[in-house]
């Protein structure tokens, strides 16, 4: 490791190069619980070592990532798998308002707008675009169910934060059903996988507050198939790491 301080700071700053590979930037701050902020991250940590660790990769990485690109290889190689994106009325416990499936060969299968019964929130309408008005005439998920379930039984379902998306579809599920043993019946008969994790092993950014590699954002636009289309040509980067 080397650290190069710029002349031109007022503030204890330092640079960090690694065999000659940028790091990142480091600011000695004194007026937080935090002494080194990092600056790439916007991490605050109370030693450097920490600090360092947020940018450095692990000794581990290189086999980790070869498993996650042999993992990425096996999904695209199976026929029964499925991208699957959830947009929703809020950023937190909320209503599907566009549910979006793809195949692996980019072959879209569903991407339907959906009326929630409940207001959007400003909040997620500025990201994803889709206002109350718009989906007044839309299906309801109940109307939209038959197919979902068409598509989705059986397949091996992929989505990047796939907690989010499986717990919108559960809350839609009780709402519908009424009853949890026939909500959790039609989700097992579903293979669950999350791509956030693999991706963020890929990447190999160690968080040290958390002690685990950080997650990192899919990209594109906040469209349910959008994010299907972003969540193959990751699923296609990782696969091409081995």
């Amino acid at each position: 490791m080397r650290f190069v301080r710029p002349e031109d700071t007022e503030r204890p700053t330092w640079a960090a190069y690694e065999h000659g590979r940028y790091l990142g930037t480091f600011h000695a701050r004194t007026d937080s619980d935090g002494l080194w902020h990092v600056q790439t991250v916007a991490e605050r940590h109370t030693t450097l070592d920490d600090a360092v660790r947020a940018l450095r990769r692990p000794p581990s990485w290189r086999q980790d990532r070869a498993r996650v690109a042999h993992w990425a290889r096996g999904a695209l190689n199976d026929p029964a798998l499925l991208l699957i994106d959830v947009q929703t009325t809020g950023l937190g416990r909320a209503w599907a308002v566009q549910i979006a499936a793809m195949d692996r060969t980019g072959r879209t299968l569903l991407n339907e707008l959906l009326n929630p019964s409940h207001p959007i929130t400003h909040t997620a309408s500025r990201l994803h675009g889709i206002t109350t008005s718009r989906v007044t005439h839309a299906p309801t998920f109940a109307e939209l169910l038959p197919a979902l379930t068409g598509i989705l039984l059986g397949r091996r379902c992929l989505a990047y934060n796939v907690r989010f998306d499986h717990g919108v579809l559960t809350r839609e599920l009780l709402r519908h059903h009424r009853d949890p043993s026939v909500v959790r019946a039609w989700l097992e008969a579903c293979r669950w996988e999350d791509a956030m994790r693999p991706a963020a092993v890929s990447k190999g950014l160690w968080s040290a507050n958390r002690r685990t590699y950080r997650n990192q954002r899919l990209g594109g636009s906040y469209d349910a198939e959008a994010k299907c289309h972003a969540l193959l040509r990751s699923l296609q980067h990782l696969a091409g790491h081995g």
